[in-house]
């Protein structure tokens, strides 16, 4: 097991701690469950001693890694029969008013949600999708395609992009 030093474990968490957190968020739709996925990515990368051929490389096993903890952690049977204590609550605090189209994409189901977050928030490209997500190129552009129109009817079509 090779440890890094401190300048690399501080290197690694700066520059991705954001992207884990982002993309987390977008399968738990939870800020808690989202940090602690990304420690959990943190430590998995620390304590593998995994190297990588480049910068891209890194990134796109962090994603990875980030992904799969995600699914991990929804296929867990205590997540499946527990509620948040959001939801027994008998008042609960005020929801900060959220951006439409962020509130829409995070209400797509998970396949279309993780092509159209990928392609637009984190800008990779439907090739790059592919690899990252172990898909077909053509299973993500009909992941996008069929997202789009989803958030075009969750949001109203044309209407919106005029008023926006």
């Amino acid at each position: 097991m090779i440890q890094l030093d401190r300048a690399e474990a501080e290197r690694l968490v700066n520059t991705y701690s954001d992207l884990i957190l982002r993309l987390s968020y977008t399968y738990l739709k939870n800020t808690q469950d989202a940090e602690d996925i990304c420690q959990t990515v943190f430590l998995k990368l620390l304590t593998s001693g995994q190297t990588f051929d480049s910068p891209a490389h890194e990134k796109a096993w962090i994603i990875r890694a980030t992904a799969n903890a995600c699914k991990d952690t929804m296929r867990n049977a205590f997540r499946r029969r527990t509620v948040a204590l959001e939801v027994v609550a008998e008042t609960p605090a005020p929801v900060a008013p959220e951006n439409d189209v962020l509130e829409a994409v995070m209400a797509l189901p998970e396949n279309y949600r993780e092509a159209v977050y990928l392609y637009y928030y984190e800008g990779y490209s439907v090739r790059e999708i592919a690899s990252l997500l172990g898909r077909s190129e053509s299973a993500v552009t009909a992941h996008l395609s069929r997202g789009r129109q989803k958030l075009r009817m969750t949001l109203g079509g044309n209407e919106y992009e005029q008023n926006v």
